[in-house]
């Protein structure tokens, strides 16, 4: 039997978490173990209900997404945090992704892209299309190693030096946003290489997941090079 991936639903629209709620308990792999209508409310369903997934609004009265997400990522690593926006350049969403979140998923997206993003962050990869992830860099790239919470103060380039010749060009890519497929095609070697290839980079970084890699070439200076 597939393990199903336990989800936490928040956000202040009741309306939208039954939404979100019918669409992801139709499929066989996912169950909603719980909702919260504010920050707050979120943290502590996370301490309680320890969800492998967080689906989490940003725009919240009394704590909002951004505040719950720290928190959240802080007490729960093993947590994964894919925040909601309305707008793909909602810089509340980029200071999720700075406090740890592992992609935002626009509210207005399709249900396929909604169920993808959400598998996607549960196995460990970021839920950014390429395009998503450029845009990110290009408004917050700059500062994204500075505030964001999950990343070592003090990073050291040993891991980066642990890499093999193709992990850091794979390393590399995935820094300037290219998709495993984008990867593959590339580097002239298969998407399951590719993947297998990120798979040992984010734990020889001791990255969570493909955001903090993106993070961590940052703050190695990597992308400027």
């Amino acid at each position: 039997m597939t393990t199903q991936i336990r989800v936490l639903l928040v956000d202040d629209q009741e309306l939208i978490r039954l939404g979100f709620r019918m669409v992801l308990e139709a499929e066989p792999d996912i169950v909603v173990i719980g909702e919260a209508g504010d920050g707050s409310a979120a943290i502590a369903q996370s301490a309680a209900l320890a969800p492998d997934l967080v689906l989490m609004d940003i725009r919240m009265p009394q704590l909002d997404g951004i505040a719950a997400t720290q928190a959240i990522v802080r007490a729960h690593p093993e947590t994964k945090v894919l925040v909601l926006t309305t707008f793909d350049l909602d810089e509340y969403a980029f200071g999720a992704i700075r406090a740890g979140a592992s992609g935002f998923l626009l509210k207005d997206a399709q249900r396929h892209e909604m169920l993808s993003a959400v598998r996607a962050v549960h196995r460990g990869d970021a839920a950014l299309a390429p395009r998503v992830t450029r845009m990110l860099l290009e408004h917050v790239g700059p500062e994204l190693g500075a505030t964001t919470p999950s990343a070592p103060d003090d990073i050291d380039d040993a891991g980066y030096r642990s890499l093999t010749d193709r992990e850091r060009d794979v390393f590399l890519a995935l820094a300037q946003g290219l998709s495993n497929a984008e990867i593959a095609a590339s580097l002239y070697v298969g998407e399951s290489t590719v993947k297998t290839h990120v798979g040992r980079i984010l734990a020889k970084l001791g990255a969570r997941d493909r955001i903090h890699a993106v993070i961590l070439a940052h703050r190695l200076g990597l992308v400027d090079r």
